[in-house]
């Protein structure tokens, strides 16, 4: 595949990151098995317009960010094994993008609060300081589309 071809689908990709209405992240639990749950998809321009201009800037454009509970059993698995597995879809037009590599759970105070919108109270009562609140990022190291029965491999 050529350089163009590669340029086309990653900003096909980009695209449909900033449409699709979910993100669907996989880790592995303490047995080895892959468990995939639904989150807010934090890119979605129409859902969180606040945060398109944070992501425009970014240094790698598919880096992801996923605020969560870090009560819950995503962030276990993700302690106990760092690889983490986000996809994109849009299931009418059987067309998908999965970013592949390692969390990072972010400490940074500044860049929270860039993720953070006031609303999410109701999840985190005490605010963005809430112990309960965690800010993970993924910078992809592999990434796979699909669409129209191609698929497209490459790294980050």
């Amino acid at each position: 595949m050529g350089l163009e071809e590669v340029e086309k689908v990653k900003k096909s990709a980009l695209k449909l990151i900033s449409e699709s209405k979910a993100a669907y992240l996989t880790t592995i639990d303490s047995e080895g098995f892959p468990i995939t749950r639904a989150m807010f998809n934090l890119r979605n321009k129409e859902q969180f317009p606040e945060f398109s201009e944070f992501f425009q800037n970014q240094e790698d454009i598919f880096t992801i960010y996923i605020s969560t509970n870090t009560s819950s059993t995503k962030v276990e698995h993700l302690k106990n094994n760092p690889l983490l597995c986000v996809y994109f879809c849009d299931a009418d037009n059987f067309q998908g993008f999965m970013l592949g590599g390692s969390v990072e759970f972010i400490d940074d105070i500044k860049l929270k609060k860039n993720i953070w919108l006031d609303w999410w109270t109701k999840y985190y009562p005490k605010g963005i300081e809430d112990s309960d609140y965690t800010l993970l990022r993924l910078t992809p190291k592999n990434a796979r589309y699909y669409y129209k029965l191609k698929q497209v491999n490459f790294k980050l």
